[in-house]
């Protein structure tokens, strides 16, 4: 399938799948209070182990809100960097968003665990304004299973992940006028959706900074990794070449809970589905 946007934004496209994928993925960080502590410490240290693993679902009882994302990607000494801001149903994982990326205003909307993008001046296959990828079918062939963007029925998953070593609480902080408690996060990799995988790709840990505000809701939420992807299908097995590699930081931002959302699919006709083609570029973008 040929891919007819020109190369700015299907960088730019690219870089903004890997940050709702990363984001989405990862923000479930809490869980419910009722999975089990394996680490030790004292009571302020399990007190912040249990703010962070009850996060998500204090967050998510707010039903939406407003979200910033800003996301640099950088590779074989390049980087690019995407901004965006817009509304997400933080149960279901919808959202409306408008993303700045190599000077180019992109237009997104994720529905249904289908994330959709128009870009001005840029057509996907067949003259199609839109293109879809589907993010429940990504995450099943990155080795991540049958699990939901944005289901707080997972959640627990990820509180299984974080033990009282693995929370620190580094002060009490403002953001946008807002007080919030600052929390250094290590999750095991192992013990998340498709561990396996995802171990071979980022590491053993991926280390996270969390702000929660008085409610225990998420206000902020910053992540850096290193991914390794499989070098080149055409590589010869005598050249000896490493895994490719992708550094990757993502800081979001929520405010204005509550906030009204309206995500709607566009049209089919609209759309070319780019699904494999994001999958396959990638493997081999290093």
């Amino acid at each position: 399938m040929g891919v007819h946007m020109g190369s700015r934004g299907t960088k730019a496209g690219a870089i903004v799948v890997s940050a709702v994928m990363g984001s989405l993925a990862l923000s479930g960080c809490g869980g419910d209070d009722t999975s089990k502590d394996t680490g030790g410490g004292d009571g302020a240290r399990e007190k912040g182990t249990a703010q962070v693993r009850a996060a998500y679902d204090r967050t998510a009882e707010a039903e939406s809100a407003r979200m910033t994302v800003r996301t640099e990607v950088s590779a074989k000494g390049e980087a690019i960097t995407s901004d965006g801001k817009g509304v997400v149903d933080l149960a279901g994982g919808d959202s409306v968003m408008t993303v700045t990326a190599q000077d180019q205003r992109i237009e997104q909307r994720v529905v249904d665990q289908v994330l959709y993008q128009k870009a001005p001046g840029q057509e996907g296959p067949g003259g199609k304004p839109w293109i879809g990828i589907d993010l429940k079918k990504a995450a099943e062939q990155q080795g991540m299973g049958d699990q939901q963007f944005g289901d707080p029925a997972r959640t627990a998953a990820y509180a299984k992940a974080i033990t009282d070593k693995d929370v620190t609480e580094v002060g009490s902080e403002k953001i946008d006028g807002v007080g919030t408690t600052h929390y250094r996060v290590s999750v095991d990799v192992a013990e998340l959706p498709g561990g396996d995988r995802m171990r071979e790709q980022i590491g053993p840990t991926l280390p996270m900074e969390i702000w929660l505000d008085g409610e225990g809701r998420l206000r902020r939420q910053q992540f850096e990794m290193t991914v390794k992807a499989p070098a080149s299908a055409s590589a010869k097995p005598d050249e000896g070449a490493a895994p490719q590699q992708l550094k990757m930081s993502t800081v979001l931002e929520f405010s204005d809970f509550g906030a009204e959302v309206n995500a709607e699919a566009p049209p089919a006709g609209q759309v070319a589905d780019m699904t494999d083609t994001a999958l396959r570029s990638g493997g081999q973008r290093g």
